[in-house]
């Protein structure tokens, strides 16, 4: 009888006790609220991955290809020779080159050393000009003088003279007389020829003056042509050195190669295809935009890049719209510039391409809290005794931030378990917790029953 008694106890307690079992876990529950939000509605669009660096290098000479560095599918460092193309006719046009350019500089020396003998002729004609015209002054000077000598020696030779006739001097006083008179005509003829030498000297020094004048204007031409000259020479040989630059062919950014067009020992002219290369470091996204679509699109400008069913995807806003549409699909081109960060692309790539077309307020619910159940789609929603069941909803597309938006099936304000798996594991305690309490009631029952039949016995 006391067992019947004690097991009665037990199971009165464990009844009254289960309440506060399913409260405890309840409110371990991680719940949330269903609320509007404005999100971002993004047009997804189908793109193409393609290098930002593609290019093919071509021959700028011509020649015979002599060496080729790399080949398909080879990794190129920026700088690194691809091809050498066979030197030896730009060789030679850079030996000639560099003949004429010193065979200018010469012709530039010749004629700066005309120039300073035309100008040391001009001094020294000019210096001699000088000399004459001093000469000449002075000879006129002299002659002047001469002349005034003369004419007072003259002058007393024939006052001399008419006192002899007359007998009052003697002839000895009329020879001295004569002789001075004679000696004074003959300083008067020295003068004279003195002053006709230094004009003739003179006009000597002019005329080479004028000589070396002429040669200065001559050479100082020859000048100006040797310069020429000397300018061309350098031109032919900058063209010949950058002739045999283009022998060798350097890669002009890092990257891969993906097409050779020519085989070793190929005779090349300037502008045939040597190799084609890409450079995996930069890459962008192309996308054809609907006409209705492209103004919306270009209005907002931001767009994100969605890769092999990534949900959140890589955002941008340097977008480059080509301002004109497809004439056979009235389609625009817009162009993703990626940066560094996104990886894993590489040309050719067919991407997910959303571009923004507005913000729109929307129901949304954290993606962790969707459950998925073979082909039901729902949520674990809490009533108001904090109990979860689950309820079946249609679903939008995700924002892109941890979240989805939610069409039909839930709404707002409802609570909901963020953890539909953990909801899952207490709904199913809860049923197997309820039958335990209902055993356990049906026991107690029994029990009580019996314990009362012992007591009437």
């Amino acid at each position: 009888m006391n067992h019947f008694k004690r097991l009665s106890s037990l199971s009165i307690f464990i009844v009254a006790t289960l309440p506060f079992v399913l409260n405890a876990e309840i409110a371990s529950l991680d719940t949330g609220i269903a609320k509007l939000e404005e999100v971002v509605d993004y047009q997804i669009l189908d793109g193409q991955i393609e290098a930002v660096n593609k290019s093919t290098v071509s021959a700028q000479t011509a020649g015979v290809i002599s060496k080729l560095g790399y080949d398909i599918g080879d990794t190129v460092k920026k700088g690194g020779l691809i091809a050498r193309i066979s030197s030896q006719n730009q060789k030679s046009g850079v030996l000639e080159a560099k003949a004429g350019v010193g065979q200018a500089k010469a012709s530039v020396s010749g004629a700066n050393a005309s120039i300073s003998g035309a100008v040391a002729s001009m001094n020294e004609a000019k210096a001699t000009i000088a000399r004459s015209a001093a000469a000449i002054a002075q000879a006129k000077a002299s002659a002047k003088e001469a002349q005034a000598n003369y004419a007072a020696a003259r002058s007393e030779f024939d006052r001399v003279k008419g006192l002899y006739a007359k007998r009052i001097l003697t002839k000895s006083q009329f020879e001295q007389a004569e002789a001075t008179m004679r000696s004074a005509l003959a300083r008067v003829e020295s003068a004279k020829a003195s002053q006709q030498s230094a004009e003739a000297s003179r006009v000597a020094a002019v005329s080479r003056l004028n000589s070396a004048k002429a040669a200065l204007t001559s050479s100082k031409a020859n000048l100006a042509s040797a310069r020429a000259a000397l300018s061309s020479s350098k031109a032919n040989l900058s063209k010949a050195g950058q002739q045999l630059g283009y022998t060798e062919i350097i890669a002009p950014y890092s990257g891969i190669v993906v097409e050779r067009h020519v085989e070793l020992g190929e005779v090349v002219s300037p502008g045939t295809p040597i190799m084609t290369g890409i450079s995996l470091q930069e890459m962008r996204a192309v996308a054809n935009i609907p006409q209705r679509l492209f103004n919306k699109i270009r209005e907002h400008k931001s767009a994100k890049l969605f890769v092999d069913g990534d949900n959140v995807g890589f955002p941008t806003t340097d977008l480059t719209f080509f301002p004109y549409a497809d004439p056979l699909t009235n389609a625009f081109k817009v162009r993703l510039n990626l940066n560094s960060s996104v990886k894993g692309l590489f040309p050719g790539m067919f991407v997910k391409i959303g571009l923004e077309v507005g913000k729109e307020k929307h129901l949304v619910v954290p993606t962790t809290a969707i459950a998925y159940r073979s082909e039901v789609t729902g949520i674990y929603v809490i009533d108001a005794k904090g109990v979860p069941s689950m309820r079946q909803v249609k679903l939008g597309s995700e924002t892109g931030d941890g979240k989805i938006r939610i069409l039909a099936g839930l709404n707002e304000g409802e609570t909901i378990a963020l953890d539909p798996v953990h909801a899952a594991v207490y709904l199913k305690e809860q049923h197997e917790k309820n039958n335990t309490q209902e055993s356990i009631e049906e026991n107690s029952a029994e029990e009580a029953a019996v314990e009362k039949q012992g007591e009437e016995k």
